[in-house]
């Protein structure tokens, strides 16, 4: 079951909603057939059973119960939240299991445990989430590389601070009443993301295709530092069609063929501006070498020159 993005449910009728942290990882369902085995299955339905070595204890928690449980692999930053560039370490390890565990050594990877499908032989889609996930709290799985965290009911607005402060990328809410819909992108599970805005100079762009031929598919960004511009990623989303037609007028005006950034980006069919569209995007994290997350366009910046960003 997936969940559409929206925003916080309406203070009035939040208490019928339960809050969980948005994690960054990889989406996994739990097989537990209760006879000491362990199956992975990724959104794709792909087997990943054998890149996390550290989670086939998970098997024998459970004794001779058998489950189906949802949740997300993660790896944990050093400030205990879930990193997604960590974790791209450990995905795409099923063929070599001697690296994955070499790897799980390295970056552990944590299982997050947010739902119970099946349990005892018992199909429990149709159920109310708030059933489901006190039959889930009622297994008490807890151990060193998995954990099964509590959900907030009500309180939207204060746990959405709290992930915002915190640094999380965000929250997902579940109306207490939902059932499980298997595949299904349902409105009673919604994703709030965290976004950060950060001010951002254009130093390129890629040529649309097809209905945006002629106009900008993506514009190339910079930050600066240190005197020197440095890329921090391409942004393609955010825009109106008269903002990209109109967007597409700058940039023709501020064409040149030297490239602004202190390191060329590696992005084929690069054009070039002069440094001197000032612009503010959302993104949601930044990885470590400092390049902007799930950025979109948020709206150029007219009041702010290169000069106010160094």
């Amino acid at each position: 079951m997936l969940a559409t993005p929206g925003p916080l449910p309406p203070a009035a009728v939040e208490d019928r909603w339960a809050f969980e942290v948005k994690q960054d990882g990889q989406r996994a369902m739990v097989y537990l057939p209760g006879d000491g085995s362990i199956l992975l299955r990724a959104r794709s339905g792909t087997d990943i059973t054998a890149a996390y070595p550290e989670l086939l204890p998970l098997a024998h928690a459970l004794g001779a119960r058998s489950a189906v449980l949802d949740g997300e692999i993660v790896a944990l930053d050093d400030h205990g939240r879930s990193d997604f560039e960590r974790l791209q370490h450990r995905m795409g390890l099923v063929s070599s299991p001697a690296r994955a565990a070499r790897m799980s050594a390295r970056v552990p990877a944590h299982l997050v445990l947010f739902d119970a499908v099946h349990l005892d032989g018992r199909l429990l889609t149709g159920l109310p989430y708030a059933e489901r996930r006190e039959l889930l709290a009622g297994l008490k799985l807890a151990g060193a590389a998995w954990s099964t965290p509590a959900a907030i009911v009500g309180h939207g607005a204060q746990a959405w601070e709290m992930a915002r402060d915190a640094g999380l990328e965000g929250l997902i809410a579940k109306r207490l009443t939902s059932r499980y819909e298997p595949g299904a992108r349902a409105k009673t599970w919604v994703k709030i993301k965290v976004h950060h805005l950060a001010d951002v100079v254009i130093g390129g762009w890629v040529p649309g295709r097809g209905r945006l031929t002629g106009l900008p598919g993506a514009v190339l960004v910079g930050e600066r530092r240190d005197g020197l511009l440095h890329y921090a990623g391409s942004v393609g989303t955010g825009w109106s069609e008269a903002e990209r037609a109109r967007l597409a007028e700058f940039l023709e005006a501020a064409s040149t063929d030297a490239c602004p950034f202190a390191r060329v980006p590696p992005v084929t069919g690069a054009r070039w501006v002069l440094p001197r569209l000032v612009g503010e995007v959302r993104y949601t994290s930044r990885t470590r070498a400092g390049r902007l997350r799930h950025p979109s366009w948020h709206r150029l910046r007219p009041d702010l020159t290169l000069g106010d960003l160094t």
